[in-house]
């Protein structure tokens, strides 16, 4: 199982110098991936009481280019978006964005993607909240031929493209799509067309029935499940450090290929982040 490092993005403030030394300092310390989250938009409380979730005083770099950012300053490491809120965006300049990023990396980029939940974000992006999914899986669709072929014309519920392609291509002529979620639609999605899954739960009896779920769709696909990927969440705040080692395991006993550490919630500046991180890593051997 691969172990990578969530970016404390709400934490670990706007200094470039440190964002930096976070990012170095988890390479250093034998992370293989590191992970960042997406959000454009925070929505302001004072004119929606009992609003939940991230607001407009949550900080967060913009994903792509950050990790434009981090690829000149790593060398190894896999740069994972968990996950880019697509159907918000344009999807022919995703792909672009994409691209790019996986061409100045060496092609380590892997794109999490995900419908989100946010329609503020969405109304102030001017695209409609409705039909995010099925509009979603078009995009992955159309984003795929951008990165294969020189020339691409399609034509869809949501897209046309008339004999145009992108430069430069991803090293690979492909970057591989993980689906984020919990959702039966995702799971389907991701035994359908995704390359990988971020389940968003413990390792519990629930997160079992939903694995052996998306391995039965993955079968009715007529695809093999092994080569779908799984990446679970170590939120650290809300294990208690004994047992992390034990919550890693049963992810693995899961099936499950990859783990994401995530530092944010302990109260810690940039440096103790690192700190953190580096305890964590030693653990999780």
């Amino acid at each position: 199982m691969r172990i990578g490092a969530v970016l404390p993005q709400m934490e670990i403030g706007h200094d470039p110098a440190v964002v930096r030394d976070w990012a170095q300092a988890a390479e250093a310390a034998g992370y293989q991936h590191l992970l960042a989250y997406d959000h454009v938009l925070g929505a302001g409380v004072n004119t929606r009481p009992g609003w939940r979730g991230y607001t407009s005083d949550d900080s967060f770099h913009e994903v792509l280019v950050l990790f434009g950012y981090f690829a000149a300053l790593t060398t190894t490491v896999e740069l994972v978006t968990n996950v880019v809120i697509l159907p918000q965006r344009q999807t022919a300049l995703v792909a672009k964005q994409a691209a790019e990023v996986d061409v100045l990396s060496g092609g380590r980029l892997r794109l999490g993607v995900g419908i989100g939940w946010n329609e503020v974000e969405y109304d102030a992006l001017g695209v409609p909240f409705s039909q995010r999914g099925a509009r979603m899986t078009e995009q992955v669709e159309v984003m795929r031929k951008l990165w294969a072929d020189d020339l691409v014309t399609y034509d869809g519920k949501w897209h046309h493209i008339d004999n145009a392609g992108l430069r430069p291509l991803p090293p690979r002529r492909s970057i591989p799509v993980w689906f984020g979620g919990g959702a039966d639609a995702v799971l389907k999605r991701t035994a359908r067309i995704g390359d990988g899954w971020f389940p968003q739960r413990r390792p519990d009896e629930k997160a079992r029935a939903m694995v052996d779920q998306l391995k039965r769709y993955a079968e009715e696909a007529g695809r093999n499940s092994d080569a779908i990927g799984i990446e679970a969440h170590l939120t650290l705040s809300a294990v208690p450090e004994p047992e992390w080692p034990a919550y890693a395991a049963a992810w693995r006993d899961l099936g499950a290929t990859h783990l994401g550490v995530n530092t944010m919630g302990l109260g810690l500046t940039g440096a103790e982040h690192i700190a953190v991180l580096e305890r964590a890593r030693g653990l999780l051997e």
